[in-house]
C-alpha cells in the first residue's frame, strides 16, 4: 500500500513540475505579438493556429462560462456535507478524511487561480467586455478539471446503487469533455492555455488522490 502511495505522490509531483515547465515554455519560446492591442504570447505559430482554425464564438463562451457555476455548486455541496458530519459528530477530526484532504485540495485551487490573477503569463486572444484579461492557465479548465474528478472519485465510493453510479459518472465524464473543449473552440483561449490548466489540475488531482487515501 506504501508503495502504491509513493507511485501516486510521484506521478503527482511529476505532473506538477511537467506544468512548471510548460508554463516556462510558454513564456519564454516562441514569443511574437499576436495577441489583442500588441500582447505578447508564447509559442506563438502554435497558438495562432488553433485558434484561426476555431475562430470566436462568445456564444460557446456565454454557456460554458455559466457553466461554471455547477463546479462551484458541487463544491458547496460537499461543503454542506462536510458541515453536516461536523454537527452529527461534534468533532471536526471525525469528519471523513476524504472529505477534510477534499477542503484542503479546494482551498489549493482558489489560491493557484488567485496566483495567476497575478502572474500574468499570456493574456487572451479577444477582449472581454473591452478588457484584455489574463489567461494563463484556463481557470475554467482548471476548476472543472479539479472539482469534477475529484467529485466522481467522492461519489464513486458513496453511491451504492450501480445504475445510478455509473449514470452520475457518464454525465461528469460528459461535463467535463464538454466544458473543456467548448472552452478552447469558444476562441476566448490559447492552446497552450487550456494544455497548462490540464497539466496543472490533473497533478492537483493526483496529489489529492495520494493523501486521501493515506491513513491518518
Amino acid at each position: 500500500m506504501k508503495k502504491k502511495i509513493k507511485k501516486n505522490f510521484l506521478v503527482a509531483v511529476c505532473l506538477l513540475a511537467a506544468f512548471i515547465l510548460w508554463t516556462v515554455a510558454v513564456r519564454f519560446v516562441d514569443v511574437e505579438a499576436i495577441g489583442p492591442e500588441g500582447s505578447s504570447v508564447g509559442f506563438a505559430k502554435l497558438n495562432g493556429f488553433f485558434h484561426s482554425l476555431t475562430g470566436v464564438n462568445m456564444t460557446l463562451y456565454t454557456v460554458t462560462d455559466w457553466l461554471g457555476l455547477v463546479p462551484l455548486a458541487v463544491c458547496f455541496g460537499f461543503a454542506v456535507l462536510g458541515l453536516m458530519q461536523w454537527i452529527k459528530r461534534k468533532n471536526l477530526l471525525k469528519v471523513d478524511r476524504s472529505i477534510l484532504v477534499l477542503g484542503g485540495f479546494y482551498l489549493a485551487v482558489m489560491a493557484v487561480y488567485i496566483l495567476f490573477e497575478y502572474i500574468v503569463v499570456n493574456r487572451r486572444p479577444v477582449l472581454i467586455e473591452g478588457y484584455l484579461e489574463a489567461s494563463y492557465p484556463s481557470s475554467t479548465t482548471l476548476l472543472v478539471l479539479c472539482v469534477m474528478p475529484t467529485a466522481f472519485m467522492q461519489l464513486n465510493s458513496r453511491i451504492k446503487n450501480n445504475f445510478f453510479r455509473h449514470t452520475v459518472t457518464t454525465l461528469i465524464i460528459a461535463f467535463i469533455i464538454f466544458m473543456v473543449i467548448g472552452r478552447f473552440v469558444s476562441g476566448v483561449h490559447w492552446l497552450t492555455d487550456i494544455v497548462g490548466g490540464a497539466l496543472l489540475s490533473s497533478g492537483l488531482v493526483m496529489m489529492y488522490y495520494t493523501f486521501a487515501h493515506t491513513k491518518g
